[in-house]
């Protein structure tokens, strides 16, 4: 079974620009969240920034923005499962709206990224979300993209599985900074997610998957967010590199109960 506790990831990006101003952003929110109970938080710095984050937390979990394929392990620039796992990395980021757009990562590399970091001790982050919003519905790309990411894991496996509903048009790195989805669509991602793994699976297989929703998440609207879209945590960008917000957003997914 999954973990019951609500889950936070801290997707930092390209940012912070110095080791310093890393250091003192992770070990402030450390300093701020460690009593915070019901919930884990999780952060995702920049590659050059893993290890020195890694000694500036202990109560936070520590996340990765990429991971090498196996068979790639050579590959120049690379950062593999063992560089990961040295670091005391938890988990790994796959399927990103931005790295399937801009570094052109298909389907089929998602979804042995998946593998690599599952048969390798990692979590797995998976993101899927429609590029474009087309009316109220969840486009079946949705789907998909969930049933080709997982195309050939073990079920026992899906407990090391968070799916991630992030629409790419609505982080805040979209054309004209992008918007939340609404609490009502964000619950319909989260029954077609599950539709989507009991399929693959059988339908008991749904509630061993964290499910959590990524998109210009702020300390205003992730009330309605939590509460009417029954998410199981969320993955935040920009509001991540705020410490004030960061917090309020995490005070906030620990009180919500689904």
């Amino acid at each position: 079974m999954r973990s019951s506790k609500k889950i936070i990831i801290a997707n930092w990006k390209m940012n912070p620009d110095t080791p310093d101003e890393a250091v003192s952003l992770a070990s402030e929110m450390e300093k701020t969240l460690s009593s915070l109970s019901g919930v884990e938080i999780a952060i995702a710095p920049p590659f050059p920034f893993l290890a020195i984050v890694a000694h500036a937390v202990k109560k936070i979990s520590l996340g990765a923005q990429d991971i090498t394929l196996d068979a790639l392990a050579a590959l120049t620039g690379g950062v593999s499962w063992r560089h990961l796992r040295a670091l005391g990395v938890r988990m790994v980021i796959v399927g990103h709206s931005e790295r399937r757009l801009h570094c052109g990562e298909s389907d089929e590399v998602v979804n042995q990224k998946v593998h690599t970091a599952l048969s390798h001790g990692l979590e797995a982050v998976l993101c899927v979300g429609e590029r474009e919003r087309d009316g109220g519905d969840i486009p079946a790309a949705v789907s998909d993209a969930v049933r080709s990411a997982l195309a050939g894991v073990k079920k026992s496996s899906l407990k090391n599985v968070i799916i991630a509903y992030e629409p790419a048009w609505a982080i805040s790195t979209a054309p004209g900074g992008g918007q939340a989805d609404v609490p009502a669509r964000i619950f319909r991602a989260r029954l077609t997610i599950e539709k989507a793994v009991a399929d693959a699976y059988d339908p008991s297989a749904a509630h061993n998957v964290r499910i959590i929703y990524g998109g210009s998440v702020r300390p205003d609207n992730i009330g309605p967010m939590m509460d009417e879209g029954r998410m199981d945590g969320v993955l935040i960008g920009g509001a991540s590199l705020d410490t004030i917000a960061f917090a309020a957003i995490a005070e906030r997914v620990a009180e919500a109960r689904r």
